[in-house]
């Protein structure tokens, strides 16, 4: 067994933790929307067509904020198609994902779902098949009281009071060749800096996000990010970025270390956004918005052009592993070491598309693998991001070269005192001994994501067949601790002045 040491400081702080970083992602795509979030009929929807079990799966996850309506969906959406009386909403086909759109649930129907989950919504507006004009209708729909046209629609509609939507993303991978309205990076950055404009005459507090790199492997990665923030840096709040994991082949060392590939990333926009900051002579720092990040199996996808026409049907609902999660768990990792840059985070999607939370229509939901080490970070992640270095054992990946077997972050709660760390080895095979300080701290509990069957997984017939384990064998005495972490295994590690065992 090799042995580590964490060091960890609650003086050395990384960085406030926003809590959006906690958010996720909604689109028209699959069965995302229908018959996922949204099922009239089945047996535990509310009023308005709600599926309560979602509703209470997605509050257990501690979801924060939702990313909406698309995704590639936005870049040919008209949003006046799901507004208003429901019998007289036209269906239309997203050219997208190829797909019938029956518009029974729209902007209105997505403002009271959020109300419902606890969440803040955040909205993409369409600059792929229109412009300015249309987004800031959309935006006085939502923001503006009664008194204007577009306002009263809205009111008419049922919703009196403003939904008071307060992040508004530019489009969505403008970047990308797949995308309706495509545009390089010299054009999206001039339509991204006049909507800009014409949104913030209406509202001028509105946080905005332009469009970055829709991928770290795009060609037109980082100068895309320099063009567009050359002419929006002064416009704009956060910048976006894009990313999905999975194998290689059978590469799982390199998977399982997938971490690194987005802290270059985030290190990568960071660099080149402070390089327009100098150019600008600015005092602005640009922040983050990783708004679509997850595990994904590209490879069982078959392409947009691969999909028939059709109306609601399953589209790239990947069945995560113990792998997966831990993966998963990692990212997050990640996304907490740069809060101080990273505002915004969305995983993408919520349900039954590469989602934690995966449903049956007119059947059951129930947690995915992946599921786990999000809602236990949520809900323990203090407000303050520690600064943490572990001296251990190394890797080596065919992706990456040498990287460190264990990865890691912690955070300090202001209030309670409690520190929480979070960890995973990284490693196929070695059990690593981890000792980590804790002066005048006591264990409150260590739970652990990990199963002799990697490849284990949750489903409807099974659903709680991988859940977090506790750890019994970790101890603090001394104001040292030691915990011992199996091979490709996830960690949360509570410490409490006041905690008890």
């Amino acid at each position: 067994m090799s042995v580590a040491r964490l060091a960890v400081d609650r003086a050395f702080v990384a960085g406030d933790l926003d809590r959006r970083l906690f958010g996720s992602f909604v689109e028209h795509m699959g069965r995302c929307v229908y018959t996922g979030i949204y099922e009239p009929g089945h047996a535990t929807a509310d009023e308005n067509g709600f599926r309560t079990d979602v509703l209470d799966l997605v509050r257990e996850l501690g979801v924060t904020a939702v990313r909406y309506p698309g995704g590639n969906f936005v870049s040919n959406y008209n949003w006046e198609d799901g507004v208003g009386p429901k019998d007289q909403r036209p269906r239309r086909l997203d050219l997208a994902w190829r797909a019938i759109e029956t518009n029974q649930f729209g902007t209105d129907e997505f403002v009271a779902w959020a109300g419902k989950a606890g969440v803040e919504p955040i909205w993409a507006v369409n600059l792929g098949t229109r412009g300015i004009a249309e987004a800031v209708e959309l935006l006085q729909y939502c923001n503006l009281p009664a008194g204007t046209e577009v306002s009263d629609r809205r009111v008419a509609n049922g919703s009196e009071k403003p939904h008071d939507i307060r992040i508004w993303c530019l489009g969505n991978e403008m970047d990308g060749p797949w995308q309706i309205g495509h545009k390089t990076a010299e054009e999206y950055a001039r339509l991204a800096e006049e909507t800009a404009n014409a949104m913030r005459r209406v509202d001028p507090e509105l946080e905005l996000v332009v469009c970055g790199s829709s991928n770290r492997g795009m060609p037109t990665f980082g100068d895309w990010e320099r063009t567009v923030l050359e002419r929006t840096y002064d416009q704009v709040d956060h910048i976006s970025l894009h990313a999905y994991y999975e194998p290689n082949g059978d590469d799982q060392a390199s998977f399982l270390a997938a971490a690194e590939e987005m802290d270059r990333f985030i290190t990568e926009v960071v660099a080149t956004a402070d390089h327009v900051k100098a150019l600008k002579r600015s005092d602005k720092v640009m922040t983050l918005s990783f708004d679509e990040w997850n595990v994904w199996y590209q490879r069982h996808f078959p392409g947009e052009l691969g999909l028939g026409i059709r109306e609601v049907s399953p589209l790239i609902e990947d069945t995560y592993t113990v792998d997966d999660a831990v993966v998963v768990g990692s990212l997050l990792i990640t996304l907490l070491r740069h809060a101080d840059r990273v505002k915004i985070a969305c995983q993408a999607q919520l349900v039954n598309v590469i989602g934690p939370i995966r449903t049956e229509p007119d059947g059951p939901a129930w947690r995915q693998t992946i599921f786990h080490p999000f809602a236990l970070t949520a809900r323990y992640a203090g407000n303050k991001v520690l600064q943490t270095e572990i001296a251990g054992p190394e890797l080596e990946t065919k992706a990456f070269g040498k990287v460190p077997a264990l990865w890691s972050t912690a955070t300090y709660d202001e209030t309670t005192g409690e520190t929480v760390l979070f960890v995973v080895n990284r490693s196929e095979t070695e059990e690593v001994d981890l000792q980590f300080p804790a002066p005048g701290l006591e264990l409150i509990e260590h739970l652990g994501l990990y199963d002799d069957d990697r490849s284990a997984v949750n489903s409807a017939t099974d659903p709680d067949r991988v859940v977090p384990r506790t750890v019994e064998t970790t101890t603090v005495q001394g104001g040292t601790g030691t915990a011992t972490l199996p091979p490709a295994s996830w960690h949360m590690i509570r410490l409490s002045p006041g905690g008890t065992r």
